[in-house]
């Protein structure tokens, strides 16, 4: 009767099942608890698995598609070599699918489904360590991290990123376009050739090729087999290559515009420079590869130094009959039926905003404030995806300065939809924040006492404006973003509602004593205004 197997480095290995079932066995037991745990995890974290899936068609992400499948391939690969590293804490692996069960369900109960990806990733790498132990999964490390390349990014971290790519990429495109003597003025994304104007978007940013070229990168640098150092620059290089050569397509879009027309920056010409950039981009890591290679006298061709051997089915086998341990996945199977039931009685919530008014029928007067509603392009609407907005200029009758009001309201911060920071967005209209502080306003109006708001001086060349702006929604008015998030997550566990809204203004300042009158006049707008926001931004 065997009661131990003896692990590679010559240390008894305990096996639970061992009096019952013999290795094979353990091992086919293992598989199919695996197969069930991924089935019960699949119908577990299904909301924020379809909204993963349904980002993939965006192009920044549409390499998600084939992550799962090329990271099971690697795991298959890697299995056998790994199995001679020991087992030893699958009680970790265990506490991982507890905890990824957990993240999924507070995910799925405040409807905010980054939670339920990052649960969902939480519970396949515990199912790993669960099967084969610590020390075998720490062999496994880059397959499994492989995995987060499928998982889109945080609406909030995304629009930062992009924004500053934006700027960054409009800023080397157009030193390029002025190192062919072309005139060109560059305004925040805006880039002016005189007779044309190309608007440097967000699809423009880069996202769309460095987000797969990461994937590709990460992939490129796990199969190569040279130096750990040489990995790392291939996959390190990844960002600066795509930043320069999406600023070398922005600048040749610019150039081709300045001599042929705009219509060298729309339709297929566009689309087709597009794919060009990225098939040059992993052409580019391809021979950094065979540089180091040269550099370091690795002379093999290329094909030989990337690993893509295809994992042997005795192979794995083996490694499953040496390391798979079936009672350590039961428990994890036991938690994801668990959670399944917990899914099923209390169901998938949703959304649920009070009642509100529609900012078309916010008013045009507010006291002796008269406003003006000026529409906002496609562009724009499209960008900010809100479900409502507002953009009016107000003006008292004998002031000769206006405050424009803008506001965005969304019914649901969980859709992939967020909030668009103008801390994030004010940049990209070529203004410069000079000045910026979080400031408490105590005005005697009660509706807005106790409000804090953002408070920033803008300048674009000789122009300078005062902006205020803060976070509303389900009663409360916020100006720190991160306390923003925090109260989603809360409000959507606790209350099934993350509705809210950004309120800014902005007044011009002009003269010595012009930001002391801007300050006076916003003050004076937001008292008269603030009553009537609980009309359109419930609590």
């Amino acid at each position: 009767m065997i009661g131990a197997m003896r692990s590679s480095t010559g240390r008894a290995e305990s096996r639970p099942l061992a009096r019952r079932v013999g290795p094979r066995e353990e091992a086919l037991l293992t598989v199919a608890l695996l197969g069930l745990s991924l089935v019960g995890a699949a119908v577990v974290f299904w909301p924020g698995l379809d909204d993963m899936i349904a980002a993939w068609s965006r192009d920044e992400y549409s390499h998600g598609y084939v992550v799962p499948l090329i990271g099971a391939f690697l795991l298959a690969q890697r299995l056998p070599r790994a199995a001679q590293a020991g087992g030893g804490g699958r009680v970790f692996g265990v506490a991982m699918v507890l905890f990824g069960v957990l993240t999924g369900l507070v995910g799925q109960l405040s409807q905010i489904n980054d939670l339920t990806q990052y649960g969902f990733l939480s519970t396949l790498t515990g199912l790993v360590v669960a099967s084969f132990g610590v020390r075998m999964a720490l062999m496994l490390w880059a397959p499994l991290l492989y995995l987060a390349f499928m998982v889109p990014l945080p609406q909030v971290v995304y629009l930062k990123l992009s924004a500053g790519m934006q700027l960054l990429s409009s800023e080397l495109g157009v030193q390029l376009i002025r190192a062919l003597r072309i005139p060109v003025y560059l305004e925040g994304n805006v880039i002016d050739l005189g007779a044309y104007k190309l608007q440097i978007a967000e699809a423009c940013s880069g996202l769309r090729y460095l987000f797969p070229l990461l994937s590709f990168g990460f992939l490129f640098a796990m199969i190569y087999r040279g130096p750990s150092w040489h990995k790392s620059i291939l996959f390190l290089s990844t960002t600066p290559i795509t930043i320069l050569m999406n600023s070398l397509r922005i600048g040749i879009i610019g150039v081709l515009v300045n001599r042929y027309g705009i219509e060298q920056a729309e339709g297929f010409l566009h689309f087709f420079e597009g794919w060009v950039i990225f098939v040059v981009c992993v052409l580019l890591l391809f021979g950094e590869a065979l540089v180091l290679m040269q550099l370091t006298g690795l002379r093999r061709p290329l094909g030989e130094v990337l690993d893509l051997r295809l994992p042997q089915i005795r192979d794995l086998r083996r490694a499953f009959r040496a390391r798979a341990r079936a009672g350590p996945v039961l428990a994890t199977t036991i938690i994801l039926l668990a959670a399944f039931a917990v899914v099923q009685t209390v169901g998938v919530r949703s959304s649920a905003p009070a009642g509100r008014q529609e900012f078309a029928v916010f008013p045009a007067q507010l006291g002796a404030w008269r406003g003006r509603t000026i529409a906002l392009d496609p562009v724009t609407l499209q960008v900010l995806a809100a479900d409502d907005t507002l953009l009016s200029n107000y003006r008292e009758a004998e002031q000769a300065s206006h405050v424009n009001l803008f506001m965005a309201y969304y019914d649901a911060q969980t859709d992939g939809r967020a909030i668009h920071s103008p801390e994030v967005c004010i940049p990209g209209d070529g203004w410069e924040i000079a000045k910026f502080q979080r400031i408490e306003m105590n005005p005697e109006n009660a509706a807005s006492q106790g409000l804090q708001v953002n408070r920033a001086v803008i300048q674009k060349g000789l122009e300078r404006q005062l902006v205020y702006y803060w976070f509303a929604g389900r009663g409360r008015q916020l100006a720190n973003e991160y306390f923003v998030k925090w109260y989603i997550l809360w409000d959507g566990l606790t209350r099934g509602r993350t509705d809210g809204a950004l309120v800014r203004l902005v007044t011009p300042i002009r003269g010595a004593d012009g930001e002391a009158l801007a300050e006076e006049r916003l003050r004076a707008f937001i008292e008269a205004m603030a009553k009537q926001l609980p009309r359109f931004i419930p609590s």
